[in-house]
């Protein structure tokens, strides 16, 4: 690529020189790119703090579990239920004399938005015996996606 400097005759070069420029916008572009905070989601729950047990009793609560299924449904101890009747059976536990823990269990599958309206619901109801269970089967749930598939 040349570069002129004018004409042969003296005459000052007419055309401005947009190299500066550009390379001030690529600059900006980078900047701007880098300043940009990064798109997170997160569905906030309060879990119980390990400095606070909770007093241990002689006798001891029922646990109800709540599992999603792939096919969007929500099952409440193995009997299907609606969002309307969560809330409802969540009240229920709430009004007992020894609050049951609640055990969230979503299949690999089951709708995300599904997930985070449960876990909504859940939050919003009060309860504080609340746990997880059945993360085990998401410890290979993505590698098997990515893995190559053998050819015959």
């Amino acid at each position: 690529m040349a570069m002129s400097g004018g004409k042969d005759d003296g005459s000052p070069m007419m055309e401005m020189n947009t190299t500066p420029l550009i390379d001030v916008m690529l600059v900006l572009l980078i900047m701007f790119i880098i300043t940009i905070p990064v798109a997170t989601h997160a569905v906030n729950i309060d879990l119980p703090s390990a400095a606070n047990p909770p007093p241990q009793t002689i006798v001891k609560p029922d646990k109800n579990k709540v599992v999603l299924s792939a096919d969007a449904k929500i099952l409440w101890n193995g009997g299907e239920i609606n969002q309307n009747q969560l809330v409802s059976l969540l009240q229920q536990t709430l009004r007992l004399p020894t609050e049951p823990e609640l055990q969230f269990q979503p299949d690999p599958q089951a709708p995300y938005d599904l997930s985070a309206h449960v876990l909504n619901i859940i939050k919003a109801s009060g309860v504080t015996k609340f746990g997880f269970v059945g993360n085990e089967q998401f410890v290979n749930f993505g590698k098997a996606a990515n893995a190559p598939k053998a050819t015959s």
